[in-house]
C-alpha cells in the first residue's frame, strides 16, 4: 500500500513504500560534479558511493530535518540501514545505504515534482551523486520516487 498524503497520526514505518521526492548531494571525497566535503553525520558518506541520508537517523538529525511538519513520521533508521529508491519516471531503482542525516524536509513542506501525470511530494531521501546517475541524470535534481526497505 503506498502512502501519498501521511497524517502525523499515520507513522510510515516503511513495512509498505513510501512516495516522496529524491535528491541529491555532495559528501566526501571529489566525485563527478562534487568538490571535496565533510564525511556526513556517520563519517563514511562518498559521493562516488551507493549511499544516502535519512530525515531520521538520531534525535539530533530529527531535530533538523523534522519531517513531521510535513506529516512524516518516519522511522528511525541508522548508519548503513539499506533502502531502495525506485523513480517513478522509468522504473529504474537503486539500493543504498544510510551514510548521512537529511534532507533537511521541513524546508520543502509541499515542494512537488512530477513525470508527466505522476508527481510526488516532499523531499524525503538524498542520494549521493553516483546513486542518483542510477536512477535519473544529475542535471534532473529532483524527482518522483518510492522509498522501500531493501
Amino acid at each position: 500500500m503506498v502512502r501519498s498524503t501521511p497524517t502525523p497520526t499515520d507513522p510510515i514505518d516503511l513495512l509498505a513504500p513510501v512516495r516522496g521526492e529524491v535528491s541529491w548531494f555532495c559528501c566526501g571525497n571529489a566525485w563527478g560534479p562534487c568538490s571535496s566535503t565533510g564525511r556526513g553525520a556517520c563519517g563514511t558518506c562518498n559521493s562516488g558511493s551507493l549511499q544516502h541520508a535519512w530525515p531520521n537517523t538520531s534525535d539530533a538529525c530529527w531535530s533538523i530535518t523534522r519531517p513531521d511538519r510535513c506529516g512524516y513520521s518516519l522511522s528511525r533508521r541508522t548508519c548503513g540501514f539499506r533502502h531502495r529508491t525506485t523513480s517513478l519516471c522509468g522504473g529504474a531503482s537503486v539500493v543504498t545505504s544510510i551514510a548521512d542525516c537529511g534532507p533537511q524536509t521541513d524546508l520543502f513542506c509541499g515542494e512537488r515534482s512530477c513525470c508527466g501525470a505522476t508527481c510526488a511530494s516532499d523531499r524525503l531521501i538524498d542520494l549521493t551523486p553516483a546513486a542518483y546517475s542510477r536512477i535519473a541524470s544529475l542535471s534532473t535534481g529532483l524527482r518522483p520516487c518510492e522509498i522501500s526497505t531493501a
